[in-house]
């Protein structure tokens, strides 16, 4: 009898253990959780309030910051329509240029590719994506640049075709890793039943497999979109920085990112807000772009 009843009470205090361990996990991670999104609410509802600031209290005029082409703090002339229009120009450029280079590389590596060239790129796309993005920057300017110069006979390389090739070069390792798990994870059935019915490999790749793997495909060119958007220190070392509307893809420019990082080290009172007024603007054009291309993408995987 005594025997059995260590054994309940062990059995007891061993279910009690368990509960408790259970309990402190699930607090944990609800913990885990909490800051995860008190850290966002945080951070947006600190930019939202400095960003809105200028024209709640002190009168400043929303169209004229949204719809203005001067950007001149000492003047008080805050326009960031230039700003816009150049990270809307350098978004769809490199997204015209990366998309596809990168669809196509990461059907190669899953389709075409012999197994020994495909187990090569595959790591040098995931070193791509490792390098940090200042290094991008530092050959835009020491390749990209000069060249864009001498073979357009330009006064200066910094451009906005500059920005657009070298955020197009970002991009690709997310839209490449991530359409080659889209692809991969295609049935093989499908290839077989397309090949079995006389389609050609060609055939089978673009009418049957990239259709088939479309929302994944989708959703790696969303990821990369985000990528170039949000880029700053690239972008600064190769954009030229002029904030004037670009009239050619040769012009300098300077996208929302690159403002706010170049003046916030210095600014202060209402020109520090204003920049906070950019991020809000920079956060709105990123939420639109993306839910934008989620729509397309949820549209696709129907």
């Amino acid at each position: 009898m005594e025997g059995n009843n260590q054994l309940t009470n062990s059995k007891d205090s061993s279910n009690k253990n368990k509960y408790i361990v259970e309990f402190i996990t699930e607090k944990i991670f609800l913990i885990s959780a909490l800051v995860a999104v008190l850290s966002l609410l945080l951070i947006i509802g600190f930019v939202f309030y400095k960003g809105l600031t200028p024209f709640i209290v002190k009168g400043y005029s929303l169209s004229e910051f949204l719809f203005g082409t001067e950007w001149i703090p000492s003047n008080d002339k805050f326009g960031i329509l230039p700003m816009i229009l150049g990270s809307l120009y350098a978004t769809i450029g490199s997204l015209i240029i990366g998309a596809p280079i990168g669809i196509l590389t990461a059907t190669f590596i899953v389709e075409v590719a012999p197994k020994k060239i495909s187990k090569f790129i595959s790591p040098a796309v995931e070193l791509l994506a490792g390098i940090p993005s200042v290094l991008y920057g530092v050959f835009g300017v020491a390749f990209i640049v000069p060249n864009i110069q001498k073979i357009f006979k330009l006064p200066k390389g910094q451009s906005l075709f500059a920005v657009i090739v070298v955020l197009s070069v970002m991009m690709l390792p997310t839209i490449i890793t991530i359409s080659e798990t889209a692809i991969k994870s295609v049935p093989k059935v499908y290839k077989e039943g397309s090949l079995a019915l006389g389609a050609s490999k060609t055939e089978t790749t673009f009418k049957v497999i990239l259709p088939a793997a479309k929302s994944g495909i989708l959703a790696a060119v969303v990821l990369g979109v985000g990528r170039a958007i949000g880029e700053t220190m690239a972008v600064i070392l190769v954009a030229g920085n002029s904030p004037i509307i670009p009239k050619s893809i040769m012009d300098s420019v300077r996208l929302l990112t690159t403002n706010i990082a170049l003046e916030m080290g210095y600014a202060f009172g209402t020109h520090q807000e204003m920049l906070f007024a950019t991020g809000v603007v920079l956060f709105m054009f990123i939420l639109i772009l993306n839910l934008i291309l989620t729509k397309i993408s949820n549209k696709a995987g129907k």
